[in-house]
């Protein structure tokens, strides 16, 4: 018989998200993320105060992993298409790595103080984004005849739609899906 490993505030967290992406975070409920868990409602109340602050949790790991990509250096400096196509990448890449907490937070909606600071936080995301290609199109990088705003919520709706689909059993590989979506992104799919 195997010792269960003791849960803390972070496999707690994990579990979580993983209900909140499978069953949605407003149907999810304290007993589904228990029962996940192995253990009991009492057990994740000694870590946390509620299914919010576990929210919470989750949509801060979500912007840090994608604020973190603004700070690498491939982000910060070099010309903008070149940036912009790095950041694209970084971020399908950690949808990816990170699925669940990436999940919940282009999912979430609502008007709770904890809601709106991470939807705050994501539009703050896009408008670093947006700054890029305004920069870009103003060096001849970026195509100047589409707006930047549009030009990073397609892009980046492209990117995020990938929490929709995809799963651990997709036949397609990642390497497949990242290459795929910098090809079309960047570069457009008819043949030249």
């Amino acid at each position: 018989m195997h010792a269960r490993k003791p849960h803390d505030i972070d496999s707690i967290t994990d579990v979580a998200l993983r209900v909140f992406a499978a069953k949605g975070y407003d149907a999810a409920t304290m007993d589904d993320v228990a029962r996940e868990a192995g253990i009991t409602k009492a057990s994740i109340y000694h870590h946390v105060s509620g299914k919010e602050a576990l929210l919470e949790r989750g949509l801060t790991r979500a912007l840090d992993a994608l604020f973190a990509i603004l700070a690498e250096p491939r982000a910060e400096g070099g010309a903008e298409i070149g940036r912009l196509r790095y950041i694209v990448e970084r971020v399908a890449e950690t949808t990816l790595e990170r699925l669940p907490e990436l999940t919940v937070l282009f999912r979430v909606r609502g008007s709770s103080p904890v809601v709106q600071a991470a939807l705050e936080r994501r539009r703050a995301f896009d408008r670093c984004i947006i700054e890029i290609v305004v920069r870009g199109q103003a060096n001849g990088s970026v195509c100047p005849q589409i707006d930047a705003r549009l030009i990073t919520r397609l892009i980046f709706g492209m990117s995020n739609s990938v929490v929709e689909w995809y799963g651990s059993g997709s036949s397609i590989g990642r390497d497949q899906l990242t290459a795929s979506l910098l090809r079309i992104a960047f570069d457009g799919i008819a043949v030249r």
